[in-house]
């Protein structure tokens, strides 16, 4: 019914639009809910530090939370944002690799509950802790 994670990331690739800015994610898997990708971050990425970019980083909660919620047996319909709360632990710099984990926590017929980290992938180090709810429409667009 939905948008499949596959399909998503090759329109992002060639988009012209901001989702662009998403085109080196490599997704590794998406399935029951759960997501795993991976990024090395590239200048397109950075603050004016040179370090991962906090609103970059909530893009990435973002898409990748609802790339894995099409996979859920409940949540392949249309969906939108309601809230995201991200706690940043630690930042990333040019050049690290990051992973992206996200879990579906719970999800209802009209709420979906996720739970995203962010870390160092060399390193383990816990970067951004997350939560997204969305809601989910049940109606095709």
């Amino acid at each position: 019914m939905g948008f499949k994670p596959l399909s998503l990331m090759q329109h992002i690739k060639s988009t012209k639009g901001f989702d662009k800015i998403l085109r080196k994610v490599n997704i590794l898997s998406m399935e029951n809910g759960n997501g795993l990708a991976e990024l090395t971050i590239a200048e397109e990425h950075t603050n004016l530090m040179g370090t991962l970019h906090n609103g970059f980083s909530a893009l990435l909660v973002d898409h990748i939370s609802s790339f894995a919620l099409t996979t859920h047996k409940a949540g392949d319909f249309p969906h939108v944002s309601i809230n995201m709360h991200l706690t940043y632990y630690r930042t990333a710099n040019l050049g690290d690799t990051i992973q992206i984990t996200s879990k579906a926590v719970s999800v209802g017929q009209t709420l979906a509950f996720l739970d995203v980290l962010i870390k160092n992938k060399s390193t383990s180090d816990l970067i951004v802790k997350a939560s997204h709810t969305a809601y989910i429409t049940r109606h095709s667009w």
